[in-house]
């Protein structure tokens, strides 16, 4: 039975790259599971696959999450020369128990990287306060950093009453209402995306800190991991925005994707 999922897998995988021009898929056998057990399965597939995509002098970005803190948690340690890890978007107050920074430093630790984590919060109360902020020397340093990263690894997150940048406090019901009223179909980084892909232009964006969404495209690699069915839209935004060469997914959202 491996055999045929592994196949059905490679055959899923090849079909996603096709249809979206993608790099490389990786999907990962989940008929049958619940959510919770789907979830775990592409983390952990997402865990094995990163590090064969990764080289010396690789400037990996993260964005913060569950999916990628778990990933994190899930991957074996290895030893990669000269890779730095850059934690994306700025602090918040997570409701998953870790912190902002878990994820980046984490992940730094299991791959022997050097880690550069932002310390600011992701959002401020007014756009001066924020420019502020952005100008003082440390800030100003971990964000000219930034300016040097060559891939990306994110989940892209939904723009529901449950998405976590509502649960986070990045974004208030008022914000998400008024951001879906606009066609927001997912989060990158913080950033509301519509179906294209494109950022939606709000004032939020100058109380804000980290980098910006159109630094994000085009990279050498963008590495999506995509755990369940409630990010669909969402990852389909990434993929028409430029955001992704890489996706890893299981088999019963690649099918979701492609119908």
């Amino acid at each position: 039975a491996l055999a045929d999922s592994a196949f059905v897998g490679h055959a899923l995988a090849v079909a996603l790259c096709d249809r979206f021009g993608i790099e490389a898929a990786y999907v990962v056998p989940d008929e049958g599971l619940d959510e919770e057990e789907r979830f775990r399965r592409v983390v952990r597939g997402g865990a094995d696959w990163l590090p064969s995509l990764l080289a010396p002098g690789d400037r990996l970005g993260v964005a913060w999450g569950r999916t990628v803190h778990d990933l994190a948690e899930a991957l074996e340690p290895h030893r990669i020369d000269d890779v730095t890890v850059l934690q994306l978007v700025g602090s918040m107050a997570t409701p998953y128990g870790f912190t902002s920074e878990a994820c980046s430093t984490l992940l730094a630790q299991r791959l022997g990287a050097r880690c550069m984590n932002l310390h600011a919060p992701a959002i401020l109360s007014g756009a001066a306060l924020a420019a502020e902020l952005r100008r003082e020397p440390i800030i100003r340093a971990q964000l000219d950093q930034l300016a040097g990263v060559n891939k990306l690894l994110f989940s892209v997150g939904t723009a529901g009453p449950d998405s976590h940048i509502v649960l986070s406090g990045l974004a208030s019901r008022a914000d998400l209402a008024r951001m879906t009223a606009r066609g927001a179909v997912g989060v990158i980084c913080g950033r509301f995306v519509d179906a294209e892909g494109r950022q939606i232009p709000d004032p939020m964006e100058q109380r804000m800190i980290g980098i910006p969404l159109d630094r994000l495209v085009g990279l050498d690699m963008g590495i999506l991991v995509t755990p369940g069915h409630d990010k669909v839209a969402a990852t389909l935004a990434a993929i028409r925005g430029g955001y992704v060469t890489h996706l890893a997914t299981g088999a019963t959202v690649a099918r979701a994707l492609l119908s």
